[in-house]
């Protein structure tokens, strides 16, 4: 390999990372921003996402599960510390820090509320020119609960 071409393959890497980057920021603004169409069509369409030891079926399933329980209540989700390594011209893998934010809206069947810490274990693969997610493993290390969303409060 020549030095030019060197050159063009670190760029190519460079962008990837980048590219990745907004990829999974977009991933957490949309989990906010309550956009859960805009969030599942950030995955391959076959992508395997476990979660806290859930296994889910689709990315559909994944961000409606996501609205049905949140509905309009607030979120804060964070990632970061990204660890990319593209594994090849349209693949690659990611670690990330996390920590989440989330409350509930009060009612008698609510999960409680939590401020949580973990990571996530993930891996892309470009389609069509586009990074998607293929692969999630959200782990979380600790857990603080929070107390629950009341609209009215």
């Amino acid at each position: 390999m020549n030095h030019l071409d060197e050159i063009v393959r670190r760029l190519d890497a460079l962008e990837a990372v980048e590219s990745i980057k907004k990829l999974k920021a977009r991933y957490f603004r949309f989990v906010d921003e309550k956009k859960h169409d805009e969030l599942a069509a950030l995955f391959t369409p076959d992508a395997h996402l476990v979660t806290d030891g859930i296994t889910w079926k689709s990315p559909q399933e994944f961000a409606y599960t996501i609205r049905d329980l949140t509905g309009a209540a607030p979120s804060v989700h964070h990632g970061h510390m990204p660890e990319i390594e593209i594994t090849g011209p349209d693949t690659a893998s990611g670690i990330w820090a996390m920590e989440d934010l989330l409350t509930f809206p009060v009612g008698p069947n609510a999960p409680e509320g939590h401020n949580g810490y973990g990571q996530y274990r993930e891996t892309y693969k470009k389609v069509d020119g586009e990074w998607l997610i293929d692969s999630v493993l959200l782990t979380r290390f600790r857990m603080d609960p929070l107390e629950n969303w009341a609209p009215d409060a």
